[in-house]
């Protein structure tokens, strides 16, 4: 008994070291990876850079109406996935009966968040830009990524909700609360935090996406008027103005400038996200 019990002590013991040791691996390669972008990115980062548009005839590169065009696609896809997946995750996990349906429902959202970005890309360059006549735009680059994020939103909510304890439901519906105040006030607040991770997952995929909207948003990189003309309009975001740089016109800093932006805006977005999801926790 003795000897196995010392054999289980080691062999827990070396699982902890493994454990540790491949841990700090990936924390050290993911330190590295940043460190190196942000070493090479941020001398070529100028205000130059940041205000101005790109032009043949001056021979000059800005990112200006890329930068645009990426907070225009984030904030025009946020503000139609979030209501929309989280109305979704609330009504299979709170209202729908039929559990054979909602589990079809689940292994769908499931398996289309595993779909690569490139057939997304063909579905809405076939039907947003042809069959609707939207054309390469703004416009059809967001209702792509909402079709892209949705299930991520969907099945982050989902898990969140379904880690509410029942005996919160049951003490507010006991003191006499509705089902949808019950939901707002307690199961909501709760999971706050699911939701807010699935918000974060879906900002990363949406900034560095690029195969998909090279096929719907375009590439362009033309300031515009209006908002409006911008979503009706082509063009193109900071990933794709990256792999526009690197790959046709060889400017390899201007990659990494453009890489080191995206990683603080994500950055700056993240921490946006997580004191909204604070303060509504509140």
């Amino acid at each position: 008994m003795e000897q196995k019990s010392k054999k289980r002590v080691l062999y827990d013991r070396g699982l902890r070291i493994l454990l540790w040791v491949c841990a700090s691996i990936t924390c050290l390669l993911l330190l590295l990876l940043i460190g190196y972008i942000f070493v090479n990115g941020f001398p070529n980062i100028t205000w130059h850079l940041l205000s101005t548009e790109p032009s043949f005839r001056n021979d000059t590169i800005g990112i200006l109406p890329n930068l645009i065009n990426t907070l225009c696609l984030i904030l025009g896809t946020c503000l139609i996935v979030l209501p929309l997946g989280t109305g979704a995750a609330v009504y299979l996990t709170e209202y729908a009966k039929n559990k054979r349906v909602v589990s079809v429902i689940e292994f769908a959202a499931e398996t289309l968040t595993g779909i690569p970005s490139i057939l997304y890309g063909l579905v809405g360059m076939l039907f947003f830009c042809e069959l609707l006549g939207w054309g390469g735009s703004i416009r059809a680059g967001i209702f792509t990524m909402v079709i892209m994020v949705l299930p991520t939103i969907i099945r982050t909510t989902q898990e969140s909700l379904k880690s509410v304890p029942q005996s919160y439901r049951e003490a507010a519906l006991g003191l006499g609360s509705g089902k949808w105040h019950m939901i707002r006030t307690v199961v909501l607040p709760c999971s706050i935090e699911g939701i807010v991770t699935g918000f974060i997952l879906a900002i990363g995929r949406i900034l560095g996406e690029s195969a998909a909207l090279l096929f719907t948003a375009g590439s362009a990189s033309v300031l515009s008027n209006s908002l409006q003309q911008t979503l009706n309009s082509s063009g193109g975001t900071l990933s794709v103005a990256l792999y526009m740089y690197v790959s046709e016109r060889g400017e390899l800093q201007v990659g990494f400038a453009i890489a080191a932006i995206l990683m603080v805006l994500a950055l700056l977005l993240n921490i946006c996200a997580k004191v909204a999801g604070t303060k509504l926790k509140r």
